[in-house]
């Protein structure tokens, strides 16, 4: 059985974390999956995305793995909402935006 270092196994969880954002930003754009290319998109992104979390689970643990894996897409997707879709940037939601970043961090560190 083929397993991954520890290592590569966060360069995985992390561009899975990229593909989540890509699918969560796609969605909007989707128009319910009534437009094909970025359907097409959004659908492409998800698989890469759930494969690359598959292929981190091999030497991470579920548990850190998956918050961290939510916890970029999260913050990558609100970011974006903010600056492509004109989302609010308050203080507020800025401040827990880091605090999200806070929590991956200590999250990467801790395992």
């Amino acid at each position: 059985m083929l397993r991954w270092s520890v290592a590569t196994s966060w360069t995985f969880l992390f561009f899975a974390g990229l593909f989540e954002i890509g699918w969560a930003i796609g969605l909007k754009y989707t128009d319910g999956f009534t437009r094909l290319v970025p359907t097409v998109l959004t659908v492409t992104s998800m698989i890469v995305s759930l494969t690359l979390l598959g292929l981190a689970l091999k030497a991470l643990p579920v548990g850190t793995a998956y918050a961290v894996w939510t916890g970029i897409g999260t913050v990558g997707t609100a970011l974006l909402g903010i600056w492509l879709l004109g989302e609010p940037a308050t203080a507020i939601r800025l401040g827990c935006i880091a605090l999200i970043v806070c929590g991956i961090m200590g999250l990467k560190f801790a395992a």
